[in-house]
C-alpha cells in the first residue's frame, strides 16, 4: 500500500464528502449481483482466475508499504474469484457489498455519487447495474478523520507527519491525508473516515472505514480480515471467526449462499466445535521491518504428499526465513493456491509421473494457464492420486480431487495451482479459496491457531 497527498484527490474527496454487546452474528458470504464475467467458455474463465491469482500472488509477496458474542452472515462466491459479505455502515444504515479478504487489513467502500472506477465492471453488457456507493452526506455519523486521529496511522501503516504543508491554525484541523491502497488486480484511492458498523442488530461507533473515491479492477468495497490494526477483526475485538466456502463453479449463483461467524467475545465460552483439527500460526521473524507481512496469517506446512509420495520441496518456501521470505499463508481473496516455482516444479513432476492413464493435453495449458491438464472421458470416474497436506501440531488434511483439479468441457481436467515464471520475495505458498472448498475454517485468534474440517457448506 503506498500513500499519497495529491492535491487533486484532496479537493475530489472533499467534494464528495460534505457500547457494543456481546452476541453472535451470522454473516452470508454471497456473490455480487452486479458484475459477471461475459466469457465464451470456461477456460476463458479459468485463465482469468489464473491471471488474477498469479497478480495477487505478486503483491501478497511483495506489498508495498503504506505511507463478545458471535454474528453470522451470507458469504457469496464470484464468477471472478472472489467470495462478498453483506455489511452495513451509516445512521441510517447504508448496506453494501465488501469482498472478504483475510490477506489485507482495511475495510473500505465505494464512496460518494462522484464514486469512479476503472475496468470495475466484468459485464459487456451496458445495462448492467452500476456498483453502489456509500453517500456520506445521507449519513449522520459519518466524519472524517483527523491527521492526529492514531486510526490515520493505520490506514497507512506508518506514522504521519501532520504538521507538513499547513500553517499553525490548519493544523489543529488537518485531515488524515488521502490514502492509495494496491492490490494484486487493482487500486483504490480515498480518505478515512469514522462511521458505525451496523451487525444484525449490534453496532460499532467510531469504526474506521477507507471512503474510496477512486479505483480500479476492484468490483466491490474490501472487508480487510488481516492481523493489523485497521482489520474488522481487530476493530471487532473478535475472540475467533470462521467460514465455509460454498463450492464455486465459476458462475455467480445469488440464491446459493452459505455463511461467515463472528465470535465477538473477549473471553472464551468453553464452546468447542467437533472433528476440527488445529495448526498454530507462525510467527514471521521480519514482521516488524516488513509490517505488511504483519498482516498475513502463517501457518506451519510440514510437507506435501502426492499418491502417499512425499514430494520433495526446498524447506525456505514452506518456512519464514530470517531474511522474512518464504512460509506459507493462507488467503481468502487468492482463488488459486500460488506455489514459488522451485517448490511447483517438484509437485507438478510428481502429478505427471503418477498419472498415467490420461493423456496430457499441452494446448489447454496455454489456453487456460493451468497446467498440467489431462484428456478425462469422465470426470465422475476419474481417479487422480491424493494430494494431502501435513501441517504443524499434528494435523493434516486429504484435499477433494474437486479442490486441486478443474474439470471443464471437453473432458479435460488441469491442476489448480499456478507459479510464476520470476523469483520475487515474499511468502513461497499462498494457500488460495479454491483449495478450501467445502472446508469449514476457523480462525481461533484467541489461541493463535487455524481449525478446519471437510464438509458440505449450505
Amino acid at each position: 500500500m503506498v500513500s499519497v497527498t495529491s492535491s487533486w484527490l484532496y479537493c475530489l474527496s472533499l467534494l464528495s464528502l460534505f457500547p457494543f454487546i456481546s452476541s453472535s452474528i451470522t454473516i452470508p458470504l454471497q456473490y455480487p449481483q452486479t458484475n459477471q464475467i461475459p466469457f465464451q467458455d470456461q477456460y476463458q474463465k479459468l485463465n482469468h482466475l489464473v491471471t488474477t491469482s498469479l497478480a495477487r500472488a505478486r503483491h501478497l509477496e511483495n506489498p508495498q508499504p503504506t505511507p463478545a458474542a458471535t454474528a453470522t452472515a451470507p458469504l457469496f462466491s464470484h464468477s471472478y474469484g472472489g467470495y462478498s459479505i453483506s455489511l452495513s455502515f451509516g445512521t441510517p444504515p447504508q448496506t453494501l457489498s465488501f469482498i472478504m479478504d483475510t490477506g489485507s487489513d482495511v475495510v473500505w467502500f465505494p464512496c460518494t455519487s462522484r464514486y469512479l472506477c476503472k475496468h470495475c465492471s466484468f459485464s459487456s453488457s451496458s445495462s448492467s447495474p452500476r456498483i453502489q456507493p456509500f453517500i456520506p452526506k445521507e449519513s449522520s455519523s459519518s466524519k472524517i478523520i483527523g491527521c492526529k486521529n492514531p486510526k490515520c496511522s493505520w490506514i497507512h501503516q506508518s506514522n504521519i507527519n501532520c504538521d507538513q504543508d499547513c500553517s499553525v491554525n490548519s493544523c489543529l484541523n488537518q485531515t488524515c491525508p488521502p490514502y492509495m491502497i494496491l492490490y494484486g488486480s487493482g487500486t483504490t484511492v480515498g480518505i478515512a473516515l469514522s462511521e458505525t458498523l451496523h451487525l444484525h442488530g449490534l453496532s460499532k461507533p467510531n469504526f474506521l472505514v477507507g471512503c474510496s473515491v477512486l479505483s480500479s479492477h476492484q468490483p466491490a468495497g474490501i472487508a480487510g480480515f488481516g492481523r493489523g490494526l485497521s482489520s474488522l477483526p481487530s476493530q471487532l475485538g473478535l475472540g475467533k471467526f470462521s467460514y465455509c466456502l460454498l463450492s464455486r463453479r465459476f458462475d455467480d449463483d445469488t440464491k446459493k449462499s452459505s455463511s461467515l461467524v463472528l465470535d465477538i467475545e473477549q473471553l472464551d465460552s468453553g464452546k468447542k466445535t467437533n472433528a476440527l483439527v488445529y495448526t498454530p500460526f507462525v510467527k514471521n521473524p521480519k514482521v516488524e521491518d516488513k509490517s505488511s507481512f504483519s498482516v498475513y496469517y502463517y501457518l506451519g506446512l510440514r510437507r506435501i504428499t502426492i499418491g502417499g509420495h512425499h514430494v520433495k520441496m526446498p524447506y525456505k518456501y514452506l518456512s519464514p526465513g530470517e531474511d522474512g521470505n518464504g512460509g506459507v499463508i493462507i488467503d481468502s481473496a487468492t482463488t488459486f493456491t500460488f506455489i514459488a516455482r522451485e517448490a511447483f516444479e517438484p509437485l507438478s513432476d510428481e502429478f505427471i509421473r503418477q498419472i498415467t492413464d490420461y493423456k496430457r493435453i499441452k494446448e489447454f495449458e496455454d489456453v487456460t494457464g493451468l497446467g498440467p491438464c489431462f484428456n478425462v472421458s469422465d470426470a465422475k470416474t476419474v481417479s487422480f492420486p491424493e494430494l494431502r497436506l501435513y501441517f504443524k501440531g499434528g494435523a493434516d488434511v486429504a484435499l477433494p480431487v474437486e479442490n486441486y483439479f478443474a474439470f471443464v468441457g471437453g473432458g479435460v481436467a488441469c491442476l489448480t495451482m499456478v507459479t510464476g515464471s520470476e523469483r520475487v520475495d515474499g511468502p513461497g505458498m499462498i494457500l488460495g479459496s479454491f483449495q478450501m472448498q467445502n472446508f469449514y475454517v476457523e480462525y481461533d485468534l484467541r489461541n493463535e491457531r487455524l481449525g478446519f474440517k471437510q464438509e458440505k457448506c449450505k
